[in-house]
C-alpha cells in the first residue's frame, strides 16, 4: 500500500510527509541495505563480478519480481534464476515512483556508484532490467551517469526494458485529457481536482519523459504536447525490449489496440510515427497472451532475458 501511495502522490509525500516517502535503496529480504563495504560484503557473501540491477514499475516494489499473474508469489525471481544459470548476482532497488523520472535517474546513478565502489569484488559488468517505468529509469540513469562521468557506466553491458512506455502510456494520456476537459468548465472543475493531484512520476508516463528538459519550466497540464527529448543510448551497451499483448497473436487487432493492457507495442518498442527510440533490429521480442503485470515473472520473458544476457 505504501508503494501504491508513493506512486500516486510520491512527490507530495516527499515534500509534505517525508516519513511516508520511500527512499531509493537496495533491498534484500524485505530490508534496506547500507551501501558501505562491510554491509554489502555481509549481505552478498557470494558476490560475483557481474551484477544485474532490477528496477520495478509504478506503484510497485522489489517484491513484484516474485509475483506471477494473479498476484501469486513464486519462490524464484528472474534474478534467482540468472544467479543459478549464469552466475550473476541480482541487486533489487526500491524507489519512490511518484518522483520525477529524471530525479530518480540521477539518484539511481549515485546509488550505483556507491554499490560498485563498495562491491566485494571488482565489478566487471553491470546490466539493468526495468519493468514499465523501471525501463525509463534505467535509460535516465544511464544518461545522467554518462554525462557526469560516473564510474559505474563503463561496466554497463545490457539494458533490458519490459513493457516500458518509451513513447508514453495510454492510461495517463486518457487521464490527462479527462483532467483538461473537466477543468475547462466551472461545473465540472471539481471533478478534475482529484485527477490533478496525481504525481509527477505518473505525469512523466504521458510521453515517456526521462530527462528534466522534458518538463522544466513548462506547464505540466498543457494539452497533449510532447516535449520529450531523445537521449542517446550508451554507445558501448546493448539495449533490448520486450513488448507484450493480451491476445495470443500480437498482430490480432485486439492485440494492436490494447497491447499488454497498459502499454502498446509502438510505445514498448519505441517505434512511433514522430519519435523513435533507437533499438537495433533484432533486439526486441513480442510476446502474445501476456499482460503488463505478468512481465515481471513469466517463463517466456525469462527465456528471452536469459538468452540476451548470456549472449551479449
Amino acid at each position: 500500500m505504501l508503494s501504491a501511495a508513493n506512486g500516486l502522490w510520491g512527490d507530495t509525500l516527499a515534500e509534505r510527509h517525508p516519513a511516508l516517502a520511500i527512499p531509493m535503496t537496495v533491498r534484500v529480504e524485505g530490508r534496506d541495505i547500507a551501501l558501505d563495504r562491510a554491509s554489502i560484503a555481509a549481505t552478498f557473501p557470494g558476490a560475483t563480478p557481474r551484477l544485474v540491477v532490477f528496477l520495478h514499475g509504478l506503484s510497485l516494489s522489489e517484491e513484484s519480481w516474485w509475483r506471477q499473474a494473479g498476484g501469486r508469489r513464486t519462490a524464484r525471481s528472474y534474478g534467482d534464476r540468472l544467479g543459478r544459470d549464469l552466475g550473476i548476482t541480482p541487486v533489487y532497488v526500491r524507489y519512490n515512483t511518484g518522483l520525477r523520472i529524471s530525479d530518480n535517474g540521477r539518484s539511481l546513478s549515485r546509488l550505483l556508484d556507491e554499490v560498485t565502489a563498495s562491491w566485494p569484488v571488482p565489478v566487471r559488468r553491470l546490466d539493468l532490467v526495468g519493468h514499465s517505468m523501471g525501463g525509463l529509469l534505467a535509460r535516465s540513469a544511464c544518461h545522467y551517469g554518462n554525462l557526469d562521468g560516473a564510474a559505474w557506466v563503463p561496466a554497463v553491458g545490457a539494458v533490458v526494458t519490459l513493457g516500458t512506455p518509451h513513447l508514453g502510456a495510454p492510461l495517463e494520456k486518457g487521464v490527462h485529457v479527462a483532467d483538461w476537459v473537466l477543468s475547462r468548465l466551472p461545473e465540472t472543475a471539481p471533478l478534475a481536482r482529484p485527477l490533478r493531484t496525481r504525481s509527477a512520476g505518473v505525469r512523466d508516463l504521458r510521453h515517456g519523459s526521462v530527462v528534466e528538459e522534458d518538463w522544466l519550466g513548462d506547464d505540466p497540464d498543457e494539452f497533449l504536447r510532447d516535449r520529450s527529448t531523445e537521449v542517446p543510448f550508451l554507445e558501448h551497451a546493448t539495449y533490448y525490449f520486450v513488448a507484450a499483448s493480451l491476445s495470443r497473436d500480437p498482430d490480432h487487432p485486439a492485440g494492436r489496440l490494447l497491447g499488454d493492457g497498459l502499454v502498446r507495442y509502438p510505445s514498448a518498442s519505441g517505434q512511433g510515427h514522430t519519435r523513435r527510440i533507437p533499438f537495433e533490429i533484432g533486439n526486441g521480442a513480442r510476446l502474445g497472451g501476456v499482460g503488463h503485470l505478468a512481465l515481471v515473472n513469466h517463463p517466456a520473458v525469462y527465456r528471452q532475458l536469459r538468452a540476451w544476457l548470456a549472449s551479449s
